[in-house]
């Protein structure tokens, strides 16, 4: 199982990179707007994050969609599929920021870039093989 993840990344290597590349981006925008909105703002971690995740959305998709995997395929399609992943994300970041930071006391910010680290890996498998694919 390992073996072949691995693999997948080495076959994609010029994707994974743009892949990262958008990913850090990404992870700047992400991680300062719920800077701003949590400390600067003082809204609750929970639902910084809930927002700042509606700004992502149309940042990353485009990004990867015309950049990272090279714009093929039914635009509308592509969305929806991402909108499914996305929501997924959505729901699995609400959980993980409750969880480590209003129920455990762990920094939002720490948490924020715990949780991406994780869906980083399993996102480029799904866009790659799923949402991108022509």
């Amino acid at each position: 199982m390992i073996k072949k993840v691995c693999s997948i990344f080495l076959e994609e290597k010029i994707k994974f990179l743009r892949y990262l590349v958008v990913g850090f981006s990404g992870l700047f925008l992400d991680i300062g707007t719920l800077y701003i909105f949590s400390r600067t703002f003082g809204i609750n971690p929970t639902v910084a994050v809930c927002i700042n995740q509606v700004i992502l959305i149309g940042y990353n998709f485009t990004l990867n969609k015309y950049w990272t995997f090279g714009g093929g395929g039914m635009p509308h399609k592509q969305f929806v599929r991402y909108l499914v992943l996305v929501t997924f994300n959505y729901i699995f970041s609400g959980i993980v920021m409750y969880g480590f930071n209003e129920i455990g006391g762990y920094d939002e910010i720490l948490v924020r870039i715990g949780a991406i680290a994780i869906m980083t890996l399993w996102n480029f498998i799904l866009y790659k093989n799923w949402v991108y694919k022509s």
